[in-house]
């Protein structure tokens, strides 16, 4: 075992023992590589990988914000790891989509209709029927989506959700060049976003779940997906 990896492991079993929670701190470096007896170069690569994974959040200098702290931001590092596996190709953007149905489907089914989320869903909605931005409206609709996917109350999907989201961010933006007339696709959208709530609203799971993978699937079938943006072809 590398030395890093002997702090990755006893920072573990100090989160697992409850001796580190959420808004912790570690130990200073120089402390924790006097301890661990590694070096402090070992302890410094080992805080890296736990940022990069969204475990920890580390800031030089001194005063109450200093310091390496403990932190909860799985999706972000689930989806920088997809979005760089999608990026080389190994993960096909349509297994994503995919993949995307099977949870959204599945949270829909089991949103509990008293969930705080549906509200704020909701809000979205509202918000999203007076942008006319289409970078606007797709930030509105992926949040409109994860807040679905939260009212399932599985913090499970919500992270995987939010990470598949976050690897095709760009891709899904991108792809809509290959829309013939945005206005009406947004007009749609609205539509099955508003037919979508109100089934979970109505306790309807099913309907719900059937809804969702529709609007998932028209869309990307309609922007083309596996095709190039239009902006990018020769």
């Amino acid at each position: 075992m590398r030395t890093h990896e002997l702090v990755l492991s006893w920072i573990e079993k100090q989160l697992s023992d409850g001796h580190l929670v959420l808004g912790g701190r570690l130990p200073a470096e120089r402390a924790l590589a006097e301890q661990l007896e590694v070096s402090r170069t070992s302890v410094r690569e080992a805080i890296r990988i736990l940022e990069a994974m969204g475990v920890v959040r580390a800031s030089v200098g001194s005063g109450k914000d200093a310091g390496t702290v403990v932190i909860a931001e799985p999706a972000t590092a689930l989806g920088s790891a997809l979005r760089l596996h999608v990026a080389t190709q190994h993960l096909p953007v349509a297994d994503i989509v995919q993949t995307r149905v099977l949870l959204e489907s599945w949270a829909v089914s089991r949103a509990k209709a008293d969930a705080p989320e549906l509200k704020e869903a909701a809000r979205l909605l509202d918000e999203m029927d007076s942008s006319s931005a289409v970078d606007d409206f797709l930030a509105l609709d992926v949040a409109f989506h994860l807040a679905l996917a939260e009212a399932a109350g599985n913090a499970v999907v919500s992270t995987i959700m939010g990470s598949l989201r976050e690897a095709i961010e760009g891709y899904a933006a991108a792809l809509t060049a290959n829309l013939p007339d945005w206005d009406s696709t947004a007009k749609r959208l609205r539509c099955e976003h508003r037919a979508i709530l109100a089934a979970v609203n109505d306790g309807d799971g099913a309907r719900a779940a059937t809804l969702v993978a529709a609007h998932i699937e028209g869309y990307y079938r309609e922007a083309g997906l596996g095709q190039p943006p239009a902006e990018t072809r020769p």
